[in-house]
């Protein structure tokens, strides 16, 4: 059995080979203090979020795209196995997507977690390249290609070319850091202290990089958001704007168009041409913010369009790695 997994930060998907994608579970694992093994994993995990008593804590194995917890990551990647494929398992063989700035101690830290899990067999692809693939970005042509995949913990920005990746910048800005600028913002403007969820929550509501044209009556939406004080320690509510969760949001989005310039400067003039021709792709789930696509087009002066399936891009690209064995063994050739 073959089985391409995206290992994200916020999310897990699982593609299997003939099948398509057959999971997607947030990368969450909660387990008791002094007992051995996950008490629940992915989407029932995720709910404990905050909620759990002192003996049990709910984490995430994965922090910036890398294992931080190598004995969750290996219970999830076990359960999300086992899930995808119930029954009798032949012994699998995995194709993991990596961020590109992964270090060889981190690549070892996957490779041996995906062995203890199960599989007989364990081959690495690096982000940028699965999610090109995954948008159809022609990867095996002469011809400069830019990828642009915002994950829950990374900022993956590329330019590939021939199979191969020319040049790389990752960087640990994604949907998490979002969250958290919006969580900060709120405590020092509103002296209001949130959760992850809530701040989520307020992103996926009202949260913006850039004013989108048609969308005025968007622009003047407010958002209640609940608390506790920071001061007093009661619950409070408070309103929050568009134009001020854009704000908060402001540092990490320039993070992502900063390292998308350096990125730029690095490239053979060539391959810079051919990106000014074709554009920069977005894809993962800070993709789709609304108006980073028009903030980073002003920025860089170059199109940027949105991947038809941001969110599967990554997944999808690994599984037709999973599905073409060989296509996979010439693109490590190329790396």
């Amino acid at each position: 059995m073959d089985i391409g997994i995206d290992l994200g930060t916020a999310n897990t998907l699982l593609y299997a080979r003939g099948q398509g994608i057959v999971l997607n579970e947030p990368s969450v694992v909660a387990v008791r203090e002094g007992v051995r093994g996950a008490l629940a994993v992915g989407t029932e995990a995720k709910e404990t979020i905050g909620r759990t008593p002192g003996s049990i804590t709910a984490i995430r194995p994965l922090q910036d795209g890398v294992i931080s917890d190598f004995e969750a990551a290996e219970e999830m990647i076990r359960h999300f196995v086992r899930k995808a494929v119930p029954g009798r398992r032949p012994r699998i063989r995995l194709v993991v997507c990596v961020p590109s700035g992964v270090t060889p101690v981190e690549r070892r830290a996957i490779v041996h977690a995906a062995r203890r899990a199960g599989a007989r067999a364990v081959h690495l692809i690096e982000e940028p390249m699965a999610a090109a693939i995954g948008a159809g970005l022609p990867v095996s042509e002469p011809r400069g290609s830019m990828v642009v995949d915002i994950g829950g913990g990374t900022a993956e920005v590329a330019v590939i070319s021939l199979g191969g990746i020319v040049t790389a910048q990752s960087l640990r800005v994604g949907g998490h850091r979002l969250d958290a600028a919006i969580a900060d913002f709120v405590r020092k403007e509103h002296g209001l202290l949130i959760g992850d969820r809530t701040a989520e929550d307020i992103k996926v509501a009202i949260g913006s990089a850039w004013p989108v044209p048609g969308r005025e009556a968007f622009e003047m939406r407010s958002y209640p958001v609940r608390g506790r004080e920071k001061i007093r320690g009661l619950p409070k509510t408070v309103d929050l704007t568009v134009k001020e969760v854009r704000a908060a949001l402001d540092e990490p989005v320039e993070a992502v168009i900063a390292a998308v310039r350096t990125t730029l400067e690095d490239c053979p003039p060539e391959l810079s041409g051919d990106v000014m021709e074709h554009g920069i792709v977005l894809t993962g789930g800070g993709a789709l913010l609304p108006g980073l696509d028009l903030r980073l087009a002003a920025a860089t002066g170059i199109p940027v369009v949105l991947a038809d399936d941001p969110l599967d891009s990554v997944a999808l690209g690994c599984g037709r790695c999973v599905e073409d064995f060989d296509a996979l063994q010439r693109l490590m050739s190329a790396a």
